[in-house]
């Protein structure tokens, strides 16, 4: 499995992007991946740490003539979001991510690849264990859970790091240098239900009805293209169809993980309505077409299913439908200072029934502090007013751009001297392990690259195979500059 990618050039990263396919990762159970880790940079020779969080540290003598350059910091992280189509038969948990290369991308069958940050790891390894590369002391960072809070890097110990410099390889654009981030915050609603026998006195039906095919896509870099929230469009034909003709509530299960935007969701009704079909196919029809610029593969389905031996009691299942309504998704705010840059946005990211409850997490992001603020109590407001239960959680700050880094000269400088063109230099609005690091480590010059990535968060993800040949060549050429 995956022989195909240990094929492909830069051999060295290939090979070991390969093998980090075959180790499974999610967020918070990387203890496989971790280990294995620890016991390759052993077997390396290298000054090989692992902290109580599971974060590996090695570290790498300069090569000869080049004792006296400052010590730089690979860093990256080894856990990966956990996605796959509602068809996939798969166990993050116990498979090996199977890939496939089409039309100059790697991809992955019906899951995310874990390119994030995989291939940051591959790369990190790959200098690590070479003896034909310039540097100078090396030092390394692959970070435990930075998908799911950044815990990793929010866990590691002021003092431990001995680098001035760190190259973040947990960006997903070629050409582009990111110099600051958003912070972050999660809020989590908790609103209780009742269960009520199932009617069963007027002809009721139970139908399942289901929306997927959506691009979901990263809660950050994607939070202003336009996705559809499958959460959003679902609640929207529930609550149509409530105040119509009437609904019961037996299920509703939409989303997954914070950080992305919800591609499938689906809920079971009981009703009496002998149009519900109709009502059903002629608004998905609406919405697709709402979304046909950006939702291609958007579907709105129906199905008559098995009746549910319960539902949900009707005053909760309408206090849902109006709080699904009102909390906000998508950008909240566009920077004032910097072109087409987004500042602040939510994500309706999750709706969960778990035990008498429903869960709904959303997830905040925001370059300015303040704003970041009220966007969670914009959130808790909501919440509160539908009489549900809101905490906060996972706040991770952002990363302030510093405009005389020295890092970043350096990279820029490799950069156009190898490809005769200058890279972007900007901000994203996603969240960075730089924030943390940064809180820890003030002194620490900092700056974010890579290859390209699209899709991520999402089965869609790909990795353009050339650009890992340029990032691992502007890798190595601000290695030989610093």
């Amino acid at each position: 499995m995956n022989e195909e990618v240990k094929t492909l050039k830069p051999a060295k990263v290939f090979e070991n992007f390969a093998k980090i396919l075959a180790i499974p990762r999610p967020s918070k159970k990387e203890e496989k991946m971790s280990k294995w880790l620890y016991e390759w940079g052993q077997s390396h020779g290298l000054e090989t740490l692992r902290d109580e969080a599971g974060n590996i540290i090695m570290r790498k003598k300069a090569t000869k003539g080049r004792e006296d350059r400052p010590m730089v910091c690979l860093q990256g992280h080894m856990d990966m979001v956990c996605e796959k189509n509602a068809d996939k038969v798969f166990d993050f948990e116990k498979d090996a991510i199977e890939s496939y290369v089409e039309d100059g991308w790697l991809k992955a069958k019906g899951t995310t690849l874990g390119a994030d940050d995989g291939i940051g790891v591959a790369t990190i390894l790959a200098i690590m264990e070479s003896d034909d590369i310039e540097h100078g002391p090396l030092e390394a960072l692959i970070t435990v859970d930075e998908e799911t809070g950044l815990t990793g890097a929010s866990a590691l110990k002021a003092g431990v790091l001995k680098s001035c410099m760190l190259l973040n390889f947990d960006n997903e654009d070629e050409g582009q240098m990111c110099i600051g981030c958003a912070g972050g915050e999660d809020t989590v609603g908790v609103l209780d239900f009742k269960r009520e026998k199932t009617p069963c006195t007027n002809g009721e039906k139970a139908y399942r009805i289901t929306v997927s095919g959506a691009r979901g896509g990263h809660s950050g870099d994607d939070i202003n293209r336009g996705r559809a929230n499958a959460n959003k469009l679902l609640n929207r034909i529930l609550w149509t169809l409530d105040h119509k003709c009437g609904v019961a509530l037996a299920e509703f299960d939409g989303g997954n993980l914070r950080n992305a935007i919800a591609r499938e969701a689906h809920a079971v009704v009981v009703t009496t309505c002998g149009k519900i079909k109709d009502t059903v196919q002629s608004m998905g029809k609406d919405i697709c077409f709402e979304f046909r610029s950006t939702e291609s593969g958007l579907t709105v389905s129906i199905e008559e299913v098995p009746m549910p031996q319960s539902v949900v009691d009707a005053k909760s299942k309408e206090t849902l439908f109006n709080l699904i309504y009102a909390l906000p998704h998508g950008v909240l705010a566009m920077s004032r200072e910097i072109e087409n840059f987004v500042e602040t946005s939510t994500n309706l990211a999750s709706i969960k029934m778990e035990g008498d409850t429903f869960v709904i997490c959303t997830s905040q992001r925001s370059s300015v502090a303040s704003a970041l603020t009220a966007a969670t109590i914009k959130n808790e407001a909501c919440f509160t007013m539908a009489g549900a239960k809101a905490t906060h959680s996972n706040a991770y700050p952002g990363w302030t751009p510093n405009p005389d880094s020295k890092v970043v000269k350096i990279v820029v400088a490799s950069y156009e001297k190898l490809f005769n063109k200058k890279p972007m230099v900007l901000a994203i609005h996603a969240g960075l392990e730089c924030g943390l690091i940064g809180e820890k480590y003030p002194q620490m010059d900092m700056v974010s690259y890579g290859p390209t990535l699209k899709g991520v968060h999402s089965p869609d993800e790909k990795l353009e195979i050339a650009t890992v040949e340029l990032f691992w060549r502007h890798t190595l050429e601000i290695l030989k500059n610093i």
